[in-house]
């Protein structure tokens, strides 16, 4: 894991592979922060399960810091997060699903702190509706749940996606070529808007 580790300042694991005992025992030895999504299902257990995982040291064959393979013993990451994405049910970013995965982590024992994606299912899979979920979470932080550390965007240098094909001259540059994504102007407009609110209420609060 330490590999890499000066590249890369924050790590992510999908809800395919939250449940991965490998990407587990990976994130027990990296140096930053870990977030774990829910199931594709919606259910967060799995996720919980893979941040009490990474927590514990581990001993797996990896990769030293010259890139030769070696066993690593880790000491444990406790700096894994929760990544809300929604489910199969639909959205996890609303209040009252911020409150039971708060209550949920209590219970586990683990840091209620989390990350919402604005994407996948919170967005019922239309990229346009991101802005939705983001906006939505800002006025929660704003409002003072200070359990949400971040957001997630899907977002590219145009708006869209386009299928791969088999000309790859086809392509549009800056089209995303899996999930729809926004533009970098919204994206633009989105962190201003956000800092924008952030800094009242900081303000606010002095």
């Amino acid at each position: 894991p330490q590999y890499i580790a000066d590249l890369i300042t924050l790590a992510s694991i999908g809800a395919r592979t939250t449940e991965s005992p490998t990407h587990r025992q990976i994130a027990s030895g990296l140096s930053m922060p870990v977030g774990f999504k829910n199931s594709t299902e919606g259910s967060l257990e799995v996720a919980m399960n893979a941040m009490k995982a990474a927590r514990a040291e581990h001993s797996f064959l990896g990769i030293d810091h010259d890139g030769n393979t070696c066993v690593v013993n880790t000491r444990g990451n406790d700096m894994g997060h929760l990544i809300l994405r929604g489910g199969r049910n639909g959205p996890n970013y609303r209040e009252e699903n911020l409150a039971e995965a708060v209550w949920l982590l209590k219970e586990a024992g683990l840091p209620p702190r989390f990350v919402v994606d604005c994407s996948h299912a919170n967005s019922e899979k239309d990229y346009t509706r991101q802005s939705v979920v983001w906006n939505d979470v800002i006025r929660q932080r704003t409002a003072g749940n200070d359990t949400i550390v971040g957001l997630m965007l899907e977002s590219n240098l145009k708006a869209g996606q386009q299928s791969l094909g088999s000309d790859p001259s086809a392509l549009d540059y800056g089209v995303s070529i899996t999930d729809g994504c926004i533009s970098f102007e919204e994206t633009e407009h989105l962190l201003r808007s956000a800092y924008e609110a952030l800094a009242a209420t900081t303000a606010a609060a002095v």
